[in-house]
Order: structure tokens, then sequence, then C-alpha cells
């Protein structure tokens, strides 16, 4: 909190004027304005913003005002402007949220402003912004005080911008088609649909053990299995995993569930949702990404998993088991803990092909030992139908034929369990009710899961999965959590 700032503040309260008002009425928008200069021109507008520039030539004031659309200049003039707003412009800070009213003009320069007639002060900033020619380059702060990199970088407003335009797309694409959007537990007495370490929590009243979701395929299954034919959840899932560029513990999937559909039926639909979402966003099928160009015009590429990494590796992870993975491992160097089938087979997909996929590619046909929900692949036993949807790189979307047998799947579950004695702590426990659920019939269904930060770093060319999350996990902060000497 800065004294000279706190003395302004006070000075305003002296003059009767409260520097934290009630509400504002605000007429237009900068974008506005300057996109429709030619109607406005000379009329009077009201408009509201934080004041990020400010300069002052003679009698004259020059005020950069950003809004929720973007930026405008504020011209001040001692001759036009009122009484009050004058005291109000030379108590006005950078960092201060001020409203204006007054007539649209072009500069000498040619620059589209509002020359101040009248000023409300609407939140008198206590604390300095970052430096404004540099604006906010702390990676760790950026991400911590988010808030403060909205302010200062205009990219940072257009990602978020672009999340909420693929989030919106998806919804609308997924209800034109019949799908019903629902809502599932993220406090669950059981984890389960994926591979993952949960967090765990307890409910004192009910005195038990609780896991937040590390998915919600589970449970969107019962629906289907309850004749909800077609369902889908944007859900906020949890995973006690490492933090890196791809991952964060808190992040949001699309989960959704076709019934009498199989893979083949979502590769389709993926294709087209893709590629007309990049196409109606980015207003071309061709994007760039770091400094690569990735190309979502259909036919989307297809690989078979087993077949890439025999090719490139002369290794058959199709006959793998766990003895031989641990041979596979030591002999490819593999940096990972666990040192089984599953894990091994993983990990040499990205040692060899994952890589190289920059355009969108299905990655068909995964060994049955990987695939716990997934049913066998038609005619080969040893395979399941399952295809992963990998972009620049990235693994976008995890899709199966779900399995609905429920006695292949109480072995499938029971395999699992083994899985986890032998010290696969990421290996999902026995979920009994649905088990019960499948016995009632669940017919033939199509499931897909797609990353939706993943994506939106793609589309927004950014580095990190940081980048698209609002508040994204970091280490703490002792003076962000509250132990910062206050003033």
């Amino acid at each position: 909190m800065d004294q000279i700032k706190l003395e302004k503040m006070r000075k305003l309260k002296e003059m009767g004027i409260n520097p934290y008002p009630y509400s504002y009425d605000q007429t237009h928008h900068s974008e506005q304005i300057i996109e429709s200069f030619s109607k406005l021109e000379g009329k009077s507008v009201s408009v509201a913003g934080r004041i990020v520039g400010m300069r002052e030539m003679g009698k004259l004031y020059f005020l950069d005002l950003l809004d929720g659309s973007g930026k405008i200049q504020l011209l001040g003039k001692s001759d036009v402007m009122a009484k009050e707003a004058q005291e109000i412009i030379k108590l006005t800070d950078v960092g201060d949220i001020l409203g204006v009213e007054g007539k649209v003009i072009k500069t000498q320069r040619g620059a589209v402003s509002i020359e101040i007639s009248q000023a409300k002060m609407l939140a008198k900033s206590l604390r300095f912004l970052p430096e404004k020619f540099h604006g906010l380059t702390d990676v760790e702060l950026r991400y911590r005080k988010r808030y403060l990199d909205l302010i200062m970088n205009p990219e940072s407003r257009n990602t978020f911008t672009t999340r909420a335009k693929v989030i919106n797309y998806i919804r609308s694409f997924l209800n034109n088609r019949g799908y019903l959007e629902v809502e599932t537990p993220v406090l669950q007495p059981v984890y389960g649909g994926a591979a993952a370490k949960p967090f765990t929590t307890h409910h004192n009243y009910l005195d038990t053990k609780l896991y937040l979701r590390i998915s919600d395929e589970l449970y969107l299954k019962r629906l289907i299995i309850g004749g909800m034919e077609r369902v889908y959840e944007l859900s906020k899932d949890f995973r006690n995993e490492a933090v890196d560029a791809s991952h964060n513990p808190e992040f949001t999937m699309l989960e959704f569930y076709q019934a009498y559909g199989d893979y083949n039926t979502f590769m389709d639909l993926l294709e087209e949702m893709m590629s007309g979402m990049v196409k109606e966003i980015k207003g071309s099928h061709e994007i760039d990404y770091q400094g690569k160009k990735v190309s979502f015009k259909p036919p989307f590429r297809r690989i078979y998993l087993v077949d890439e990494i025999l090719k490139k590796s002369g290794i058959d992870i199709s006959k793998m088991d766990d003895k031989e993975a641990e041979r596979v491992a030591a002999k490819e160097k593999l940096d990972i803990p666990t040192k089984n089938a599953v894990h091994v087979a993983d990990a040499l997909f990205d040692k060899y092909v994952q890589g190289e996929l920059e355009n969108p590619t299905f990655v068909l046909d995964y060994p049955s030992y990987m695939c716990p929900l997934t049913k066998d692949k038609r005619g080969n036993d040893k395979l399941s139908e399952r295809f992963e949807l990998f972009i620049a790189g990235k693994e976008l979307s995890n899709n199966y034929s779900e399995l609905t047998d429920p006695v292949e799947q109480n072995r499938k579950f029971r395999d699992q369990e083994s899985e986890r004695k032998r010290g696969d702590d990421e290996a999902p426990p026995r979920d009994e009710d649905f088990l019960e659920a499948m016995e009632y019939g669940m017919p033939p269904t199509a499931g897909c899961g797609i990353g939706i930060d993943r994506l939106v770093y793609i589309l927004t060319d950014a580095p990190s999965i940081k980048e698209v999350i609002l508040f994204p996990t970091v280490k703490s902060d002792k003076k962000a959590g509250g132990s910062e000497k206050k003033d």
C-alpha cells in the first residue's frame, strides 16, 4: 500500500468524493467506439476502465483507459472539463479505475479519443502496477497474480477469450447432435476411469474417506446404462501428479459417451469437431504452434500403435508381459518408476513416435493390457479398440469402444488390483457399484475424453498448460499466503 496514493484517496474523500462508489452508467466500450467512429464522432459517450498510461502536456492530460474490449485514449482539456473532473484527474494515478463522459473526437495525430467533460473515480488503486513499458514478465508472478497479468498483458486476455470460444463451440456442437450436458460427483467414494494418483479427503459427518475424481467416466457410463443415450460433461478433474508444461493437478476434461456407437463413430466425429472448431475460431484450418505449422484440414492421419513402435524400435509391444517389460526398460534405458508392460509401452511410444505427430493423428489399437475399460479388437484379442488423438506432439483425446461385458470387466479390475499389489499406485481400485450397474446391461457404447487445457494451449500457441489456466497450481508463496508485512 503506497502512502502517496493513500493521501490522494484521503483528499478525494475530503472533497466529498467517494473513491469507491456503487455503480457507473457505462454506455460504450473502447473497441465499439473505435470501430464505429464515423457514427459516433461528436457524440457524447461514457466509458469505464483502468488507467494504464498518463501524460501531462501543459494544460492537456492524455490518459489511456483499458476496458474489457481494449484501450482508448482520453483527452483532458482544462477549458472543457467540469471543475470536479479536473480535480479528479489531478488526483488520478496509473492503476485507478475511472468513469469518463465526453465527446468522441480524433486528435491531430489521428487517434480516436474521448474529450473528457465529466469524470468519476470508480476505484482508487493503492498499489503501483508493474513497470508499464515492459509489462509483467515474471512467469511465476503472472500465474500467482493473474489479475496483474490480465491488466498488463493483452495477449493473456486474448488467450482466455479463445478458451471461452472453444468451450462454447464444443457445447454447441454436442448439443446440436443430441447430447445432453450432465453433472457427476467430484467427491467419490471410489475413484476410477483412469490411471492416476488421487487426492483424498475425509467427510466428517459421514466419517468416510472420499477422493477428488480423476475422471468422470464410470459415472457417465452409469447414465448410459440408465438409458441416457448421449451424454457429456465438461468437468474439473484432479490428479495428484507432477506439475510440468503439459500437466496441472487441477484440469478441465470433456468426456462424452454415445450408446450404439464404437470408436470408429468417434474418429469421424472428432475430425468434424476439431476441424470445424479451428476453422471457426482461427479463420483457417492451419495454425502456428511454437514455430511449426499444424493443419487441421480433414481427413486426419491414422496410424497403428503396435506397428509404429515395432517399425521404429524392433519391439512388439503386443506380446510384451511384465517380465519382458523389465528387460526392455533396462535395454532402452527408460527412466520410469514403474516398469510393467503398461508403463514401458507408454514410454516406448513417447521415445519413438509421439514427438513426430505434428498434424492431427489418430493412433489406433492399443495392446489389451493397456486398456482395462475397452473392448478387444475385432479379430485380435491381443489388441483393444482404442485410439488417441495427437496434435503437435501432444495427447489430446482418448477414445474407446467401451467394454460392456460385466464378467470381462470384473476380470480386468482384478488384473488392476494385482498391479496395485505389485506397486503400481496409479492403478485404480475395483468399483463394485459400477460392476453391479453393468450387470443390468450396458448397450454398445463409444466413449471419448478430451483435455481442454491442452487443446487451448495449442490453439493459442502457448508453451505451457499454465498459460491457459486462469489460476494454475504453483509453489506456495509466503507473501501471497498472507504473511506479507502490512503497511
